[in-house]
């Protein structure tokens, strides 16, 4: 079965443009994508969300938090989350798993392949910088502050706008 409406539409369009690799969830205006970036790879969803007029991007990473660094994990993620400007990650504490959200909402307007495009590369490329302190406190017993400082560079600290 396949959706009909322009936001997913237009995600597809842009998804074939750009020369992604993609499958749609049966049923679902949802699409299933794999990155590889210099860090690591991880599946990404595309979710067209038609009656709230939202495009939603996800990068999820295919290991889980054990349960006994969930909560350094919380912290480290709190601090990435701090100076971001657009995306936030998320943890489920339940599980967890990790991901990466960026969104968009167009109502009484359009989504472009500039838009879009915009998103997806924001979302895999803050996912791919982040992904070795992830994976150090999740695995490496790293300590989450410290993690943080040896991803984020001073240089780019918009903290005091």
């Amino acid at each position: 079965m396949s959706s009909t409406g322009s936001i997913f539409d237009a995600i597809v369009r842009f998804f074939r443009e750009d020369d992604w690799h993609f499958e749609q969830l049966p049923g679902q205006p949802i699409l299933r994508l794999g990155f590889r970036g210099k860090n690591g790879t991880w599946h990404c969803y595309a979710l067209a969300r038609e009656s709230r007029h939202q495009f939603v991007f996800y990068s999820i990473l295919d290991v889980h938090v054990p349960s006994n660094r969930r909560q350094a994990m919380a912290e480290f993620l709190t601090r990435a989350n701090y100076g971001l400007g657009i995306g936030n990650f998320e943890m489920d504490f339940n599980d967890g798993e990790v991901r990466y959200k960026t969104s968009i909402d167009v109502e009484g307007d359009r989504l472009t392949s500039a838009l879009i495009k915009h998103m997806v590369y924001l979302n895999v490329l803050t996912m791919d910088r982040y992904l070795p302190g992830i994976m150090s406190v999740a695995f490496g017993n790293a300590n989450p502050a410290q993690a943080i400082a040896a991803i984020e560079d001073d240089s780019d600290d918009d903290s005091d706008v």
